[in-house]
């Protein structure tokens, strides 16, 4: 293998892949980058075995040539040097890098040790576009699970009904849940639910915040490739059945709030600087044209704010995590929010004033 690439080029690609490869020295390859160098096209793979990604890079190729090389130290190197970058195996065991007056020798492992990329039969597509995919994963990733006990939360579920031209997406870690639902080029004809792991769901994110217009999903039994122009991102899915999100929603809150989200999130972060570290509770009060935030902590003192609202009806107290608020109110675009509320222990649901597209529940806590 023989070729030479531009530095900004090369440092670009393998910084998309730095999340991906596996640090930990489980198996010695997924902590390298397979380059495939062929005279019409080259690509680098990586993987570690959840999800891979194959992209495509612009090298000149003298010599054709495959091999894995160390994904950490090759980027360090690109990134540390000046000028275009010239590789060289004659081996397939070591690599020579010159760069300018650097030079540079890496050991590697043989392209026949990189993980086979996973076979996709039986493929449903959608087609979508990009900038709604991306609000989609923002606006629910925060609420999914992180290391969950209840492994298909740790994750985004992505559903489509038959015959309907919208997807929804949805988070939940079992306290609180946020829900939305776009458009789709493509109807599907059947329902289809996958649940897409959340390390996936965030490197996709990254993917698509370029100057991308259209993406498509293509969805296997167990794995779902993101097309993303000539990058292929494909993720394996997780098993299992996760929570029926409908039933969460609540349809009959009878009380109803109008609440200015940068005043309150303000008056949020004040209060919980007093609140408890573990459970960041906060207490909130309600009554005619007015909210109340308050907290203790018999170890600091306490904390007290109000805000003003638009609300006219019987007083209510509530506790909530005033994370997870915080984090509802931040994926809201719109400056007015809507609180629907039934009792102190009833789901509280959010969404932004003129949109039923996008929900978040939150749970409260007994204070």
């Amino acid at each position: 293998m023989k070729l030479s690439v531009a530095k900004n080029e090369l440092q670009e690609k393998l910084s998309n892949i730095q999340n991906i490869v596996e640090k930990r020295n489980t198996m010695p390859v997924l902590s390298h980058f397979l380059l495939e160098a062929g005279k019409k096209k080259a690509y680098i793979l990586a993987t570690d075995l959840e999800t891979a990604i194959k992209e495509p890079v612009q090298i000149t190729v003298e010599k054709e040539g495959r091999l894995c090389i160390p994904a950490r130290k090759m980027f360090e190197i690109v990134r540390e040097v000046e000028g275009d970058i010239n590789m060289e195996s004659d081996d397939g065991q070591w690599l020579k890098v010159r760069a300018g007056m650097s030079k540079f020798k890496l050991a590697c492992l043989s392209a026949d040790e990189f993980p086979a990329w996973p076979g996709m039969e039986n493929v449903d597509e959608i087609q979508m576009d990009a900038k709604s995919l991306v609000d989609m994963i923002e606006k629910t990733l925060y609420a999914a699970g992180d290391s969950d006990t209840r492994y298909t939360l740790n994750g985004l579920l992505f559903h489509t009904k038959p015959g309907s031209d919208e997807m929804i997406v949805v988070g939940t870690d079992g306290h609180r849940l946020s829900c939305i639902k776009k458009k789709i080029d493509t109807p599907m004809k059947e329902e289809k639910k996958v649940i897409i792991p959340r390390k996936a769901a965030a490197e996709i994110r990254k993917f698509l915040d370029r100057e991308v217009e259209k993406i498509a999903l293509a969805i296997g039994k167990s794995h779902v490739m993101f097309k993303i122009q000539e990058v292929q991102f494909l993720t394996r899915l997780i098993e299992g059945t996760y929570p029926n999100y409908e039933q969460v929603i609540p349809a009959n809150n009878e009380k109803k709030i109008a609440i200015g989200k940068d005043d309150f999130m303000k008056a949020l972060r004040r209060v919980s600087v007093m609140s408890k570290e573990k459970s960041n509770a906060i207490k909130i009060d309600i009554a005619d044209g007015t909210l109340s935030v308050s907290a203790s902590n018999p170890d600091l003192g306490e904390a007290r704010d109000e805000v003003k609202i638009e609300y006219k009806g019987d007083s209510l107290s509530l506790g909530f995590n005033a994370r997870y608020m915080i984090d509802a109110l931040g994926s809201i675009a719109k400056e007015k929010v809507i609180f629907e509320l039934q009792d102190s222990l009833s789901p509280t649901l959010l969404k932004e004033e003129g949109n039923n597209d996008y929900q978040c529940v939150i749970m409260p806590m007994r204070i």
